[in-house]
């Protein structure tokens, strides 16, 4: 046996030239030559390089930006007897209510021609996501949210300076299509940063602060139209719109994961590159530059239609259209109130708008409370999930989502995600039946009921709409995650639809059969949708979702395809 010197020798020889004495000769054959040791694996990535603090910031912007939707029709005291269909929202409509007569009278025009501006508002709240989420999910969330906000920011100016009743009416339109996609947007960007272990618990934080506005903008708006007319509301819309849109410049960072990755990536583009580059720097998450794709993935056509094919598609649609009629019901329900509590217990404007308060109060904690019970009803089926499965393929939940590996959706197609997200769904749908029935029927006989039950009322069916509504999001966010605005939108549309037609016949509902009967009616329609929408989607949406996923992936191995055709062409060329 040759004994090669030590001074020669590679990194394993050294090791074997070091031993005491050499190795016993052995009769076996002579093994090949040790090759030098590849270099050590490059650690895998995480599914996002943003840490939590840096999460909470982002999670906080897009809070703040989409206090800017219009989300909640109610109908306010000086439209009592001209329409049953007003939203209050996000700023930009809970702002507007208290100065519609001042503008009305300003404008020489009638009532009846200044709610037609809220119906156009929103008209355009259900459409404009349509159109912005689809350019969120390919152009990337920083421009889409820029471009919203410019949008909104000179809808604003105008306004304050506009003169005439049909400039107004323009105008708002044209507000409604700045400011209305921002949930879409938010909520593509919460898909972007979590996996689906802690997506429902930020899902939730974003939800509740939707729902501030709808507690001050009103006073904010009734102070402003009192001391300074109408038009300092809109010019205080404008600070507002353009400080923030500042703020979005500075601090907001790309998050698309087509075109950042993780957000280990820096893009090409100036605009999305800052202030990306300093959350990379700044972060607290371990992360290997060399794992990082240097090129972005294959860039998707904007789908203007997409929300409308979710909308139809058959593993959305069922789940869609049951939030859509519980989300309707919810909207009916506040939309009497002021009518209902000033007639029968005699209440004052400034009364009634405190009634409202359990509302707001029960939908804010409603939904943050269910957010942690996705995300512990998540990690708990995933478990399950995991030691269900042949050994080779058990895969440990991670213990901190934060440092999660990252994976597409596709790992997990066989988990059961209807049980994982929806099953905390028939226990809300429960509650809010009730609870509507309980509005109902107290409400329909003041002089025996105290004003506090019908109250309470309130405050359970916020919380279970709002809590539904989390779910649901979540839940669509984790099916499309590929174009999870879009998917935003279509719920969007559909519940605006479903509100809009819902608010404007419940008063002649009222009026016709009575309040108890009324809102019992409103119920069976409800135990209806949830036998048939929620059940089929219990029942089927895993198979379908799975089948989706399945023709998604073999049209995007026939891209990939047609891009290798396409290089090697120029490459012969």
């Amino acid at each position: 046996m040759v004994v090669k010197d030590a001074s020669k020798s590679g990194p394993t020889d050294v090791a074997f030239a070091t031993r005491p004495s050499p190795p016993p000769v052995s009769d076996a054959p002579a093994s090949p030559p040790a090759s030098p040791p590849a270099s050590p694996p490059a650690p895998e990535q995480p599914h996002s390089i943003f840490d939590k603090r840096q999460r909470a910031l982002i999670v906080l912007i897009v809070s703040v930006a989409a206090t800017c939707e219009p989300v909640i029709p109610i109908e306010r005291e000086i439209l009592d007897s001209l329409t049953q269909l007003e939203p209050v929202s996000g700023f930009a409509s809970n702002i507007y209510f208290p100065a519609l007569p001042t503008i009305a009278n300003d404008l020489n025009v009638s009532i009846e021609l200044i709610t037609l501006t809220v119906t156009s508002y929103l008209i355009f709240q259900g459409l404009a996501p349509s159109l912005w989420g689809p350019i969120s999910d390919v152009k990337g969330r920083r421009i889409a949210y820029c471009c919203t906000f410019v949008v909104f920011l000179g809808a604003c100016i105008g306004l304050a300076e506009a003169k005439t009743y049909a400039a107004v009416l323009v105008l708002r339109c044209l507000q409604s299509t700045g400011s209305a996609s921002t949930i879409a947007i938010g909520s593509g960007v919460i898909g972007d940063i979590t996996t689906r272990a802690n997506r429902g618990g930020l899902m939730g934080v974003f939800q509740a602060g939707l729902l501030v506005p709808v507690a001050v903008g009103p006073i904010i708006g009734g102070g402003l139209a009192g001391s300074l007319g109408w038009r300092s509301i809109f010019w205080f819309l404008t600070i507002y719109s353009g400080v923030f849109l500042v703020v979005l410049v500075l601090l907001m960072p790309e998050t698309l994961r087509s075109i950042v990755a993780n957000g280990s990536r820096t893009p090409s583009s100036l605009f999305a590159r800052y202030p990306l580059i300093v959350y990379q720097q700044t972060t607290r998450i371990k992360w290997d530059p060399r794992t990082t794709p240097s090129e972005p993935a294959a860039r998707k056509r904007i789908d203007i239609l997409g929300p409308f094919r979710i909308l139809a598609s058959k593993q959305a649609a069922p789940i869609i259209n049951f939030l859509a009629v519980y989300y309707a019901v919810w909207q009916m329900s506040i939309t009497a109130m002021s009518t209902l509590f000033k007639n029968g217990y005699g209440l004052n404007e400034t009364q009634i708008g405190l009634t409202f308060i359990a509302n707001g109060a029960g939908s804010m904690i409603g939904t943050l409370i269910t957010g942690k019970i996705l995300d512990r009803d998540y990690r708990r089926i995933q478990a399950q999930h995991h030691k269900s499965q042949p050994a080779p393929t058990q895969r440990p939940a991670a213990a901190d989502p934060e440092t999660a590996v990252s994976s597409d959706n596709d790992e997990d197609s066989d988990l059961p995600l209807e049980i994982a997200r929806l099953r905390l769904i028939p226990l809300l749908a429960f509650l809010q039946c009730l609870s509507v029935l309980l509005f109902g029927w107290t409400v329909q006989y003041p002089s025996r009921v105290p004003l506090a039950i019908p109250v309470i009322a309130t405050f359970i069916t916020g919380w279970s709409a709002v809590s539904t509504q989390s779910a649901v999001m979540t839940y669509l966010v984790d099916v499309f995650d590929d174009r999870s605005a879009a998917a935003s939108a279509s719920l969007n549309l559909a519940r605006c639809l479903f509100a809009a037609g819902g608010t404007s016949f419940v008063m002649p509902l009222v009026n016709a059969v009575g309040v108890g009967v009324g809102f019992t009616v409103c119920v069976a329609v409800q135990v209806v949708v949830a036998v048939v929408g929620f059940g089929v989607q219990r029942r089927r949406g895993g198979r379908w979702r799975r089948e989706a996923l399945k023709v998604r992936e073999r049209e995007r191995e026939r891209e990939r395809e047609r891009e290798r055709e396409g290089s090697g062409e120029g490459i012969r060329d």
